[in-house]
């Protein structure tokens, strides 16, 4: 792992205290599970089973997201699929999904999380870790035509018709 690759990550467990350490985007996801190198320099293998999410965050040092910053609060406003992801454990969480359905990885779910300026800046969910996944919308469409402004019937002509 190259460090200047290397992104700061918490991994929330099921059942067990949260992991700190770093993680390379491009590779972290491997088959038997989640590769994470800890502040002691060992490397992990946490399998996907074990883990509720990964949040990529700012800094260790601090708290993670309010219950009430888990759901947004009113239709997001950046492009993407709006979805709430139910967790085995009853828990709930909403995220925005890229619309492109090509980027959706093989072993679970990178979202924006609905307060990306506290500390999660990005958020990846395994699929072993959900029991439904609801699309509550599809914020920025491209199917949408934007109006455009009607010519006022009243504007006179620069040249006369002969």
């Amino acid at each position: 792992m190259a460090s200047s690759t290397n992104k700061k990550v918490v991994v929330s467990r099921f059942d067990r205290e949260p992991l700190s350490g770093f993680v390379n985007p491009q590779s972290y996801l491997q088959p038997a599970g989640i590769e994470l190198l800890t502040p002691t320099g060992s490397v992990l293998q946490i399998a996907y089973a074990d883990v509720k999410l990964v949040s990529f965050v700012r800094d260790f040092g601090e708290p993670e997201s309010k219950l009430e910053t888990r759901q947004f609060t009113s239709r997001p406003k950046t492009a993407g699929l709006w979805v709430r992801l139910q967790f085995r454990d009853g828990d709930a969480m909403d995220g925005l999904l890229p619309n492109n359905l090509l980027q959706i990885e093989n072993y679970g779910f990178t979202m924006i999380p609905p307060d990306p300026g506290f500390q999660n800046q990005r958020i990846f969910v395994p699929r072993s870790a959900l029991r439904e996944v609801q699309v509550l919308g599809v914020v920025g469409s491209p199917l949408r035509k934007r109006k455009t402004k009607a010519v006022s019937q009243e504007q006179i002509e620069m040249f006369d018709k002969t």
